[in-house]
């Protein structure tokens, strides 16, 4: 029976590690289509894998399953669940990774409780390929949610930032993510009339007037306030990294500015 799994890590591909959790799909469901949303999320960094895996998931079709393992307290209490949303499925550590998957919808979570439905005797420290891959691939070939285990009725979600409007009119937003590009992107879903309302912003010291419909619209090695394809408002440097330029990462603030 065909499914599509995806597969979100920070194990890179230097080692055997994706390709055991992949054997392990694939040694229960032969015809599964596996897709690698990316396995270079830095090591442990469970906010950057869950903006990235919401940055795909509804791009997949109905019964998807979508596995993030960034997983820094593997053998730990910490619970592995399995979330029906969405008419998708997400199989991961309850540990934040899942936080922006379930604020985008109603979403069903059971605790995976049911050995029965992982590999015999799941070592402590891989729970990647001995528990969650196996249980992708029961769900891909129609085993029900219920069947995995008890119901989890809240799951942990990582803080989330959310943009604030000072007296003085001007907005302070905050960075969520930074790509490979060096983007700064903003916890700010702007429309584009708003847009057409803002004069320019500040990074720390730095200040950008350059307000953009994309990147090609400021010459090289300059600044740009954008809209990116997430949706979020975004800083970049044409041609260079936002994040380098003016020395920012994930939690600064940016200061904006209205007309």
């Amino acid at each position: 029976m065909p499914g599509i799994i995806t597969l979100l890590t920070d194990f890179g591909l230097a080692d055997g590690y994706v390709a055991a959790m992949k054997g392990v799909i694939l040694g229960l469901n032969p015809q599964a289509v596996i897709v690698d949303v990316t396995h270079e999320v830095p090591p442990q960094d469970v906010g950057y894998a869950a903006y990235v895996l919401a940055t795909v998931f509804a791009h997949f079709p109905p019964g998807t399953v979508h596995v993030a393992v960034v997983d820094p307290g593997v053998g730990s209490a910490r619970a592995g669940v399995a979330v029906q949303g969405a008419e998708q499925y997400s199989v991961a550590p309850d540990n934040g990774v899942l936080s922006h998957v379930i604020a985008a919808g109603h979403a069903t979570a059971v605790r995976l409780s049911e050995p029965r439905f992982w590999r015999p005797e799941p070592s402590r420290t891989f729970h990647g390929r001995d528990i969650f891959a196996p249980v992708a691939a029961h769900l891909s070939l129609g085993v029900p949610l219920a069947a995995l285990g008890e119901p989890l009725a809240d799951l942990v979600r990582l803080p989330r930032s959310e943009p604030e409007r000072r007296p003085d009119g001007a907005w302070v937003v905050h960075v969520i993510h930074v790509d490979r590009f060096g983007n700064l992107i903003t916890d700010l879903r702007p429309d584009p009339a708003w847009l057409d309302r803002l004069a320019g912003a500040q990074v720390g010291s730095f200040v950008i007037n350059a307000v953009a419909g994309t990147y090609a619209d400021v010459p090289s090695r300059s600044p740009a306030i954008l809209t990116g394809s997430g949706g979020y408002l975004e800083i970049a440097v044409r041609d260079g990294s936002a994040a380098a330029e003016f020395q920012a990462g994930v939690g600064d603030q940016v200061l904006l500015f209205p007309l």
